[in-house]
Formats: structure tokens, C-alpha cells, sequence
């Protein structure tokens, strides 16, 4: 019997507090069986799409953007911690659960009217998601899909995200 892809998610209690379910994403990439199911599930979700760009936040929207951006024979475009990218950015600041975290693209990183697919592992509160949208947004491109590997739904990120086409290829009820 073949494993599934939630399978391959390490689940850590109590981390980093009390309460807390720690799903771990370490734990599919290391395995390469589950590396390649969460990569092609990702792929999968994209395949009814048109598309032009994957967009993928640092940093493990970079591990699981690039290889779906190679499979799709599309471009990959990072979106940085500030200070990160040596070109001319435009930045985006957002709320984390204590304090902001502001991030940036290359100013020439997409092209008005450029359709964009974002990619990430996680979508909990939905800020850093919401974050990279508005960059694309910004520089005039379309975002037509945001796909990641894992929801936790009870962080309702989907809130944050609504007017946008979220995918996910596991849901967790919990946060």
C-alpha cells in the first residue's frame, strides 16, 4: 500500500507551546518519496491553469516553487526578506503575531498584466501569503492560483485570502 502524502508530516505536540500541533514539513522533503508527492500534488493543482510566473516566498516557497515552476516550464521569481534582493524592489509589510515582517521582489520581477501562481508550503494566518500577492499586485501582475502544501484551517488564512483561488493538498481542522 502506497503512502499518502499527510503520511509523510511529522506532527509535534505541545510546540513551540502548549496546545500547539508543530506539523513539520522537514519531515516530507527529507523523504524523497514525500518530496516528490507534495512537488507533483502542487503541479496537479496548477494544471488547469494559465500562467506565466511562480512566485514563491522565502524561503520554503523557494523549495517547493522552483522544481513546480521547472515542471510547468515557467519562470520562478523569490519574494525576499527586506534587504535581501541586490536589484530595485518594491516591499510590502505585514502583521505577524507579534510585531511586522516586511518583505520585497525585483522591482522588474514581473511584468504588468503577467499572470502569477503562488507557491508555499504553509497557509496558517495567511499574512505572508497575502504579502507576496500584493507585491505582484504592485508591479501590475494577476494572481490566478495560490497553491500550498499544507492549511491549517483553525488560523483561517482563508479569511485573509478571500477574492483568491486557494488550494491546499492537506487540510488540518486545527492550528
Amino acid at each position: 500500500m502506497s503512502k499518502k502524502l499527510e503520511d509523510y508530516v511529522v506532527t509535534i505536540p505541545d510546540f513551540p507551546e502548549p496546545g500547539i500541533m508543530f506539523r513539520d514539513i522537514t519531515s516530507v522533503i527529507h523523504d524523497p518519496n514525500g518530496l516528490k508527492l507534495a512537488v507533483d500534488g502542487l503541479a496537479g493543482l496548477l494544471e488547469d491553469v494559465d500562467f506565466d510566473l511562480v512566485v514563491g516566498p522565502e524561503s520554503r516557497g523557494f523549495i517547493f516553487g522552483v522544481p513546480v515552476a521547472y515542471l510547468r516550464g515557467k519562470g520562478f521569481v523569490p519574494v525576499r526578506k527586506k534587504g535581501k534582493l541586490p536589484r530595485e524592489t518594491v516591499s510590502q509589510k505585514y502583521d505577524l503575531e507579534y510585531g511586522q515582517a516586511e518583505v520585497e521582489i525585483h522591482k522588474d520581477a514581473v511584468k504588468p498584466g503577467q499572470k502569477v501562481v503562488i507557491v508555499d508550503d504553509l497557509i496558517a494566518t495567511g499574512g505572508s501569503a497575502e504579502a507576496a500577492a500584493k507585491l505582484v499586485e504592485k508591479l501590475g501582475g494577476q494572481i490566478v492560483r495560490m497553491v500550498f502544501v499544507m492549511e491549517l484551517a483553525g488560523l483561517e488564512g482563508r479569511k485573509k485570502l478571500a477574492g483568491y483561488d486557494v488550494q491546499s493538498l492537506i487540510v488540518y481542522p486545527g492550528k
